[in-house]
């Protein structure tokens, strides 16, 4: 659990919650009954030739033309399952948490998740989440903050 252990680390205050096994951001927020616009979803991109990670909330999409706008790339599309397993070894697909830092990928977070005051996001596996201050959030992983995705 590397995203549990480096926010005991930092020494900041979280919730880790277990759960049956849900595999998107919208079935989490149903899971840990909050609205989507609270559970922060990670989608990896490639941005001309380097990965970047984007951060957004389950109730609204990326936008890749945003993405590469705010990136200042050329061309930008999803990574594929086998980058993200090269990129992620110690987390199951789709599972991600937020903290590219911790794998060297630059993040951004769209600016609609950056007005919450709570997050919660996948630790790891499909089966646990971390509820968290976002401030905290923002404070250890040094997002860029954009606007890049649309309403669902």
């Amino acid at each position: 659990m590397k995203a549990e252990q480096y926010l005991r680390d930092q020494g900041v205050a979280f919730e880790h919650h277990t759960h049956t096994p849900v595999y998107t951001a919208q079935e989490l927020a149903a899971e840990e009954h909050v609205p989507g616009r609270d559970v922060a979803k990670t989608v990896i991109v490639k941005a001309d030739d380097a990965f970047a990670m984007c951060v957004l909330p389950a109730s609204f999409k990326l936008d890749l033309n945003k993405v590469a706008q705010a990136l200042g790339a050329e061309r930008c599309r999803l990574a594929d399952e086998s980058e993200m397993a090269e990129l992620f070894p110690d987390v199951e697909i789709g599972a991600e948490p937020p903290f590219g830092t911790l794998y060297g990928i630059p993040t951004l977070v769209d600016i609609h998740l950056a007005e919450e005051d709570r997050i919660v996001f996948a630790s790891d596996s499909h089966r646990e989440a971390i509820a968290m201050k976002y401030a905290d959030y923002a404070r250890l992983s040094g997002p860029r903050v954009a606007d890049f995705s649309v309403h669902l």
